[in-house]
């Protein structure tokens, strides 16, 4: 077998993932793994091959068992305060902070494998601290546990953090800076390593100045710190798939190895030490730009490429990625969960399994026989194809050289220089091809886009970014400016090479593939491959490296071009359908559910009516005041679109923005891109950029107001609030489209951010409210929920859309009293997560995210019947 720890990569990743689905302890996985691997040895011994290689399989099983066991943290540690509690924190720096423009971040380590993320606030104008890596400090803060958007798709953060140990975000007081203990803490060869990292991020500022753009840009391409980087400078790169040249990667890696290779081979080093002298240097790099994972990844493989040189092995790529797998995974199986693994181990294998295969029938041959052209000797050298090549390349120099007098010999050198160059071209797009098709699974499932412009940019732009690396370590580390404006230049014309193909870039978002497809495209990938790994078959069948074969082995070698034929079409067939889904979502037929998604303290809520329609009311945001400090986060694009495609949701049929203030229509724009809706509904004094947006998108625009109730989707909707006759000046609470869903007996209220003035005109005017189903107005806010307006409404479930332990205090008590007093079962998005309430027409039933399946539960009265609750769990990965 050419590869031959394929194979024990795939079983030991199946022990990992059997580990997190069953749960071992370190007893129950070591034993089997010590019996299976003694086995293996015994029967390999007595020459009993295909038994010790199922004890060998065995055993790798149970390696990544032992694995997750033994990585097993355990309970998380705690610390008995409240989130508006200030406390005296005392750790040690063990992560140096990084500053933008109004605030700076470090790590500080409590205790021993226990650590917190620490922002430090910063007026304007005010010098932050100087702090360094090992010095032991104390300061004043507010610390609470990091706290992940529960809704499925959502990027589990709290799960991050801890597995950097990180298990609380502290938050220092204002004008309250650090106090240095005596003492020191951590390594010293690390203190070292920061001090370098320091002075080149100090030094990148020194030589662009006032360029904050190049600055931020050439810290995060050369250090890896990205904490002055705009999400606007940096969309570009991420529509085209490029955002990976930005960042650092193994890339990085490998051109920085080279160039350093080829400077120590021409001041005439040898290739051993020269070998040695590079990966020390991959490693100082890997230290220096903070441990990021692509980066250990490629000095691992690069150290274990100078092993293979030492012992004149030859080195096969798949071969040497299984071992730079097993080595990680067994060291760290939680990365099998990451993206950045997944996505740099899949690239290199897509290279290795399906385009190298590929080069090898045609494209490599022939770049490797266009050398040495005029030279005729190497002829009968070559495969017969290669050298037909070859006397027609001549034979037309031969005559070009006739007609105008040139010696045939440099308009051979020329062919054949360009035939090379064709051929080049031809094979990084057909890798470029490979990997976008290859990785188009994992970037649907990740990040919901696959590019259509990302085979023509990946091959402009990664080459541009690639030089930006070595020659801005050379303006590092000799200070000269005028190195630095070419890197910079180079960064330039790769940005302006995203924006073009970004122009071009269809927008085209991709919810979450239904299991079937995505089984469907891994089984005709895996095929592909295995009908290509081959490397002694020559395509042609019959004789096979000077062996010749059976009858039944020549049959089978001839049949592979017609399987692989077939296997390449069902790849095609089945990424298509990957990036088409031309399937709607299928909800619930004959339902009316209303979801009120976890955004946090803001509103975002999905309608799904009885015919299929759907209605997003508000899209979440992060409401500031002062200075509004810019945030790479968006909760449309980073929450509340990855929800919407975790339902299959690719179009919706209406978008709302119930009143202009940024916690309900911060998301909104993104939304508004990634789903098209046919229409948008605003209340009063609407949010002008949208609205202008969605003109200019050709979405019809509705201006809601009071009115007479209307057929949509199965239901029937009635604007109540804003009153036709209401103005406002100032952008308010009180303009926000409130309105009723009425199916079968039941109805759902939706009432914004509506206070108590407009709800005591609501009440007045005699409106018919009552509703089984209320959004309670402004996060549970004491201004809103006013009790004759509850009395008037009667409803039986109550959703509260409120932050987790928010500074607002939201739900108020006096509300939460109100409601419990009445009977009315509270669902609140800040303790339950996600919510859900679905009704046929007749019955009620509620589920939410969080909720432990078969505890709590109890019946209870809906108005105007007593129904029974049915409570569920939702999964993290499965839609409800």
């Amino acid at each position: 077998m050419p590869d031959p720890l394929v194979l024990p990569l795939l079983f030991l990743i199946a022990g990992i993932a059997l580990a997190r689905t069953v749960g071992f302890n370190i007893w129950e996985s070591a034993w089997p793994t010590a019996a299976f691997a003694v086995l293996a040895v015994v029967t390999y011994k007595v020459k009993s091959k295909s038994i010790g290689r199922t004890c060998v399989a065995l055993a790798c099983v149970g390696a990544g068992m032992f694995a997750v066991a033994a990585h097993n943290k355990g309970s998380r540690p705690t610390i008995d305060a409240g989130p508006r509690e200030t406390l005296i924190l005392e750790g040690c720096v063990v992560d140096p902070p990084v500053f933008s423009a109004d605030r700076g971040q470090f790590t500080l380590e409590l205790s021993p494998g226990a650590r917190a993320r620490v922002t430090i606030p910063l007026e304007e104008g005010e010098t932050p601290p100087v702090l360094k890596y090992g010095q032991h400090i104390e300061i004043d803060g507010r610390i609470h546990p990091p706290h992940t958007y529960n809704n499925p798709g959502s990027f589990d953060y709290s799960s991050y953090l801890e597995h950097q140990n990180i298990y609380w975000t502290a938050t220092m007081t204002r004008r309250s800076p650090p106090r240095i203990l005596a003492g020191r803490c951590g390594w010293r060869v690390l203190s070292l390593v920061y001090s370098l990292r320091t002075r080149a991020l100090r030094k990148l500022e020194e030589m662009y100045g006032a360029d904050t753009y190049s600055s931020a840009m050439m810290k995060a391409i050369l250090i890896g710190d990205s904490s002055a980087l705009e999400k606007v400078w940096t969309e570009d790169f991420r529509r085209t798939v490029t955002f990976h040249a930005l960042v650092i990667s193994g890339v990085h890696v490998t051109v920085l190895a080279g160039v350093l290779l080829f400077l120590l081979r021409l001041a005439a080093m040898p290739q051993i030490p020269a070998l040695a002298f590079t990966a020390a240097a991959a490693w100082l790099y890997a230290l220096v730009s903070g441990m990021s994972a692509p980066v250990v990844r490629a000095a691992g493989g690069f150290t274990l490429f100078l092993i293979a040189r030492f012992v004149f092995r030859r080195t096969r790529v798949l071969n040497l990625l299984a071992a730079i797998a097993i080595g990680y995974l067994v060291w760290d199986p939680e990365q099998l969960l990451d993206a950045s693994f997944q996505l740099s181990f899949l690239s290199v294998a897509a290279i290795g399994a399906l385009a190298a295969p590929l080069l090898d029938l045609w494209i490599v041959p022939m770049a490797r026989g266009l050398r040495s052209i005029n030279d005729l000797a190497v002829d009968p050298h070559q495969e017969p194809r290669i050298a037909q090549a070859r006397v027609e390349l001549r034979l037309a120099a031969e005559t070009f050289a006739l007609w105008l007098r040139i010696p045939k010999e440099w308009f051979a050198s020329v062919f054949a220089g360009a035939g090379r160059l064709l051929l080049y071209a031809t094979e990084m797009m057909t890798i470029s091809t490979v990997i976008q098709i290859g990785l188009a699974l994992p970037m649907a499932e990740l990040f919901h886009r696959v590019s259509f412009t990302g085979l023509s940019a990946n091959l402009l732009i990664v080459p541009l970014l690639n030089l930006v690396v070595p020659i801005g370590f050379g303006a590092i580390f000799t200070g000269w400016r005028w190195m630095a404006h070419v890197a910079s230049a180079l960064l330039a014309i790769a940005a302006k090479i995203a924006t073009w193909h970004a122009r071009i870039e269809p927008s085209w978002r991709i919810p979450d593939p239904p299991v079937w497809l995505a089984l469907g495209f891994v089984s005709s990938l895996a095929t592909m491959a295995i009908l290509s790994s081959n490397p002694a078959h020559n395509g042609r069948g019959g004789r096979v490296s000077g062996t010749r074969l059976d009858a039944a082995a020549s049959c089978a070698l001839v049949r592979r071009p017609v399987l692989r034929w077939v296997a390449t079409v069902a790849v095609l067939a089945m990424f298509g359908l990957l990036l088409w889904q031309p399937w709607p979502p299928k909800p619930a037929a004959g339902v009316l559910e209303l979801t009120a998604i976890d955004v946090a303290q803001g509103d975002s809520l999905l309608l799904t009516f009885p015919q299929g329609q759907q209605i997003l009311v508000d899209g979440g945001g992060i409401l500031q005041y002062g200075r509004v400090r810019k945030s790479n986060f968006d909760m449309g694009e980073d929450v509340v679109s990855p929800f919407l495609w975790s339902r299959g949701i690719r179009r919706l049929d209406v978008l709302v923005a119930t009143h202009a203030h940024e916690d309900h229509i911060g998301g909104l724009k993104s939304v508004m891109e990634n789903f098209r809706p046919t229409e948008f509904w605003v209340g009063a004094n609407p949010p002008q950029t949208l609205v202008e947006r969605a003109r200019e998108l050709g979405i019809r625009v509705v201006e809601g107001h009071l009115g007479l109730p209307f057929d949509f989707g199965g239901a029937r909707v009635q604007f109540l609030s804003p009153p036709e006759d209401y103005a406002s000046i100032k952008i308010g609470n009180n303009d926000s489209l409130a309105f009723r869903v009425m199916y079968g007996s039941r109805t759902f209220l939706l009432t914004g951010d509506m206070e108590r003035p407009m709800e005591q005109i609501l009440v007045s005017d005699g409106l018919y409210l009552h509703a089984d189903v209320l959004k309670v107005g402004h996060h549970g806010s004491k201004t809103s929920t006013i009790p004759a307006f509850l009395e008037a409404v009667s409803p039986s479930i109550a959703i509260v859309s409120a932050g987790y332990e928010n500074s607002f205090g939201h739900p108020h008590p006096d509300v939460v009293r109100r409601l419990l007093d009445r009977h009315i079962t509270l669902l609140r998005t800040d303790h339950d997560g996600l919510v859900t309430v679905q009704t046929d027409g007749e019955r009620l039933r509620y589920n939410t995210m969080t909720w432990e399946r078969g505890s709590h539960e109890s019946n209870f009265n809906l108005r105007p019947s007593p129904l029974n609750a049915l409570f569920s769990t939702f999964a993290a990965t499965t839609a409800p």
